[in-house]
Parts: structure tokens; C-alpha cells; sequence
């Protein structure tokens, strides 16, 4: 894998931050509803208008190039379901279900992210994925403070459509993978954020990003972000091997349940007020860790792929 992007690359991404700069960021997320956001309809549409919810398929770099564009959709906060559609059902080979499309496993009871706006629903089973066509309002709306829409799966639906010649572990890989970018988009964002305000906020005369331990504890963070992007787009490059996604998720998650504790803190009181945007990245990410430990254990699934036999 090219750690530098190539001139496709860097223009997809010219092309998709323009896009998003227009129908997304934070002030945007706030008309939204801020951390307790309405499904955003327009952003969706202007995604799939020029493409971007096909590039997968489409373009020369393939996934990698609808890795890149989920990445960036999650970190200008994008509240739509941007990762379902353009990496696992693309991924899958069923680029041409309705959108919004909601990921469950089939075991799954309680709140689903965009569950209650989608008009597709993936169930991830033992033995493969059904998709099942969902009519508006199927799901009842629940309101939370996790950053993204929810909808209230009581009962995963029977029916639906069996996908022919697609495993579970196929589905569960493509999600671990869109799940990792999700959270490396937030948590981009929420770094983006404190950087600024560290090197504007000043304490003894001088800005608190000048001294040491604020630098530190920002590189050590920054260092384990990237480290999780760079898993994640080579697990994407490489179509979701069941070991690459489950490693990518793992460090992702293991990244996601430190950083906000370590920005909060190093934002001072503004970063515990709701009027700054810190926590519309921040509290997306216990809805992300969440909805990984519900659909697999990716910690569990990676010693079991690398040490088989090794887990009860």
C-alpha cells in the first residue's frame, strides 16, 4: 500500500471536502439537532448526485477510494449513512439497494443507528446477509445524545431476501472496516478541534499548546489516530480481510475509548459546554464503540483468526 495519494486520490478527496464544506460541519450538524441530529436528507442526496456512494465500484482505486470518502464524511460530521452504503453494501456486491440503508446483526434488540430513516435494512446472520425493504416510520424514532440518528429495532423482521453468495464474515469484516473509518473521521475532528483552541487559548502569558505535556499528549494521540487510518485504508485496499478488519477496528476502538477523556480535559471547562462543537465529534464515538461490541467482538475475532482454537 502508497502512503501517498495519487492524483485520482487527492482529487476525489478536492473534490468531496468541497461538497461537504457546503452541506456539512458543525454549525451545519447543530441546525441539525447538534448531538441529537435529524437524518440529513440533503447530504445524502448531494453524496449520491455526484457519486461518491458508488466510487467503490467505479473508480481505479476501488475501495480504498470509498475508504478515503467515508473517513472524510464522518469527519466534517456528516449524519447520514454514508459507510453502509459506500463501503459494505458496495463491498457486498448490492450497490443498488435503496438508500439510507441500517446495519443489524440478527440478534440484535434496542436503538440502530439511522434504523428509524432507513429504507434498508442489512441483517447479519450465522449463515449469511438478508436484506429486508423497510417502509418509512417501520422503526420508532428514539432520541439520544450520541450524535446520530437512532430508530428502535424491537424485533429484527423475517423476510426479506436472502444475498446470494455472501457470508456473514464477508458483511462483518466490511462493517468492521466502515466502523474503524467512522470513528478516525470523528476523532480527526474532535484533534482538529483542540489543536486549534490549545494554540489560541493562552495561560501564563502564553499559549497552553507551547507547553510540553499539552504537546505530547497531543502527538501520542495524533500518532494512534493515524496509526488507526492507516489500518483501516489498508484493510479497504485489500477488500476487508477478515484479520486486517478486525485489527483495524480493534486499534480504532482501543484509540476511541481513550481520546475523549484527554481532549475534554485538555479543553478545560468550554469543552464540557454544549454551545462548543468538541463533544458532536466526541459523543459519537461511545455510539460507534457501542454498535462494534453488538455487532462481533472484533477484539475476540482477531485472536481467534490469528490463534485458532485459542478462544472458548
Amino acid at each position: 500500500m502508497e502512503f501517498d495519494l495519487s492524483q485520482q486520490q487527492s482529487e476525489v478527496l478536492a473534490s468531496v471536502r468541497t461538497l461537504l464544506s457546503r452541506h456539512a460541519g458543525p454549525d451545519h450538524l447543530q441546525e441539525l439537532g447538534g448531538d441529537a441530529p435529524a437524518y440529513d436528507v440533503a447530504l445524502d442526496d448531494a453524496l449520491e448526485s455526484a457519486g461518491f456512494g458508488t466510487i467503490g465500484a467505479h473508480s481505479d482505486g476501488g475501495p480504498l477510494d470509498a475508504a478515503l470518502v467515508v473517513e472524510e464524511v464522518a469527519r466534517a460530521l456528516g449524519s447520514v449513512a454514508f459507510g453502509a452504503r459506500a463501503l459494505v453494501a458496495v463491498g457486498l456486491g448490492v450497490a443498488d439497494l435503496p438508500t439510507p440503508i441500517a446495519l443489524v446483526s440478527a440478534t440484535h434488540r434496542g436503538p440502530a443507528r439511522f434504523a428509524a430513516d432507513a429504507r434498508t435494512l442489512l441483517i447479519v446472520e450465522p449463515d449469511g446477509v438478508r436484506c429486508v425493504d423497510v417502509a418509512p416510520a417501520t422503526f420508532v424514532r428514539v432520541r439520544s445524545r450520541f450524535g446520530f440518528p437512532f430508530g428502535n429495532v424491537d424485533e429484527v423482521p423475517s423476510g426479506g431476501e436472502q444475498l446470494v453468495g455472501v457470508s456473514a464474515k464477508q458483511a462483518v469484516a466490511w462493517w468492521q472496516v466502515s466502523l474503524a473509518l467512522e470513528m478516525v473521521g470523528a476523532m480527526r475532528a474532535a484533534l482538529d478541534l483542540t489543536v486549534r483552541y490549545v494554540t489560541e487559548r493562552k495561560q501564563f502569558g502564553r499559549a497552553i499548546g507551547s507547553f510540553q505535556v499539552v504537546q505530547h499528549r497531543l502527538a501520542d494521540l495524533t500518532v494512534l489516530t493515524d496509526g488507526a487510518r492507516y489500518l483501516a485504508l489498508e484493510a479497504a485496499f485489500h477488500g476487508a480481510p477478515e484479520q486486517s478488519a478486525a485489527i483495524a477496528l480493534t486499534h480504532a476502538s482501543t484509540v476511541a475509548r481513550r481520546l475523549p477523556t484527554e481532549l475534554h480535559q485538555m479543553s478545560g471547562a468550554i469543552g464540557f459546554a454544549t454551545e462548543y462543537p468538541l463533544h458532536l465529534s466526541t459523543m459519537r464515538l461511545p455510539a460507534l464503540l457501542a454498535e462494534a461490541r453488538a455487532m462481533s467482538s472484533a477484539e475476540r475475532d482477531l485472536v481467534a483468526l490469528r490463534w485458532p482454537g485459542s478462544t472458548p
